[in-house]
């Protein structure tokens, strides 16, 4: 049987603290920000995407759940200093199913380091290459993202699957 990704079980994989700041960068419609942000009780997480109608369905599904630790960013990640947080100033980025469809992908990463506190992490998740839902993708090459990461002096800490289609690359500052 085949396993989809489930973002609950990959971030119990990490050992977060409940009064982290963290930012997923392409949140989407908050399939990992809700369940970062309820992980993170005491902290804090920005979701930050390019579109704003995920950005909308984000804020009403977390005013519905009563999530309130959650801030949202309209904002372009391959800018320079895209997501418009300050350098530092982060525990964790996630970077899930968003590399795929970046035109540059050192320039995202270079965003994620720049804005994590000596320490941090970036959790990257992605679609693995050859399988049957995803056959129109353009796919990660892992290896590139981990020679881009090393070439940003970021530390690969963990490398994991993520169910049937998905992997994971922890990496930190």
């Amino acid at each position: 049987m085949t396993e989809f990704l489930n973002p609950q079980q990959v971030l119990d994989q990490l050992d977060l603290k409940d009064n982290l700041v963290a930012a997923d960068f392409g949140c989407g419609s908050g399939g990992w920000v809700l369940p970062l942000a309820k992980k993170l009780s005491e902290g804090k997480v920005y979701a930050i995407d390019a579109l704003p109608e995920p950005i909308s369905v984000l804020e009403a599904r977390s005013k519905s759940e009563r999530i309130f630790n959650i801030q949202t960013i309209l904002s372009d990640l391959e800018s320079k200093k895209g997501s418009t947080l300050a350098s530092s100033s982060l525990d964790l980025v996630l970077m899930t199913n968003l590399l795929f469809e970046c035109d540059d992908k050192k320039k995202v990463l270079e965003e994620g380091k720049r804005v994590l506190r000596p320490g941090g992490k970036i959790l990257v998740v992605d679609w693995i290459k050859d399988n049957p839902l995803t056959k129109e993708i353009e796919y990660v090459s892992f290896d590139e993202i981990k020679e881009i990461a090393k070439n940003l002096d970021l530390k690969l800490e963990k490398e994991f699957a993520a169910g049937s289609y998905h992997y994971c690359l922890l990496f930190s500052k």
